[in-house]
């Protein structure tokens, strides 16, 4: 997967429709000009699944003159050789106000070729605010964020049901990571370690019962001894390149 500008999406796997920023810089401050808080998403992961997903940027920069113009490029890789690059749609500015908090988007949609899942993980915010009396500053990597592939966990699949008290009850299911190169789920590498849980009937909490690696597939398939009406269900905690995710739960009668 590879990110580009809407001049070459046709080769793209994530497509952008956006403006430029300037060239790159190193870190660099003229004047009193100051950017004090860079954040991405609330602080939250960004996950992309198999659809095109909008990322928020909040940008607050500081000058006595005010702000001729606030702007960030997201990127992934060593600034100066990204090999991945998405800038906003739209610079802010210009504000007479001494502080000002500027709100940037940036779209990414999977596509098809040339396919890439590994620009999932960690990826940093450039962005540079000028003032109206030409002073500025400049960040390479003002903030940071993980990039996610979407999961999904298919439902806990419990047979036989009704059960009788103590006797083996198994538990079926998959996970699903998304392949941006080809906007599809595909099955889980093998040995990612998913939990069953279980919410015993009348309670509010799901406790865990044991942890089953996906197989060579991306499916589960474990056995307990059924004591107690309840619901079942699988629950992924992610990786860094993968999303966490909960199955919906299967509602098993024990007789």
């Amino acid at each position: 997967m590879r990110f580009y500008t809407a001049a070459t999406a046709a080769c793209g796997v994530m497509v952008l429709s956006a403006l430029a920023v300037p060239a790159a810089h190193a870190d660099e401050q003229f004047g009193d000009t100051d950017i004090t808080s860079v954040v991405v998403e609330d602080g939250s992961p960004v996950v992309v699944g198999t659809a095109a997903r909008t990322v928020t940027v909040k940008v607050t920069a500081t000058d006595p003159s005010g702000l001729d113009q606030i702007n960030a490029t997201l990127y992934h890789g060593t600034y100066g050789a990204q090999d991945a690059t998405v800038p906003s749609a739209a610079a802010c500015g210009p504000t007479t106000a001494t502080t000002s908090t500027c709100t940037l988007t940036f779209t990414l949609t999977p596509g098809t070729a040339p396919a890439d899942d590994s620009l999932a993980g960690s990826w940093s915010v450039s962005a540079y605010a000028v003032a109206v009396d030409s002073d500025a500053e400049f960040l390479d990597s003002a903030a940071t964020f993980a990039l996610k592939r979407d999961s999904r966990l298919t439902a806990a699949d419990a047979t036989p049901e009704p059960v009788k008290r103590g006797k083996t009850l198994t538990l079926r299911g998959a996970l699903q990571n998304a392949t941006w190169a080809t906007s599809t789920y595909a099955p889980a590498e093998p040995g990612h370690p998913v939990a069953l849980q279980f919410r015993k009937k009348g309670c509010n909490t799901f406790t865990t019962v044991k942890t089953v690696p996906t197989a060579p597939d991306g499916t589960l398939s474990t056995t307990v001894r059924a004591h107690n009406d309840g619901d079942y269900r699988w629950s992924y905690t992610g990786t860094p390149t993968t999303a966490p995710t909960l199955s919906t739960p299967d509602y098993v009668d024990v007789k």
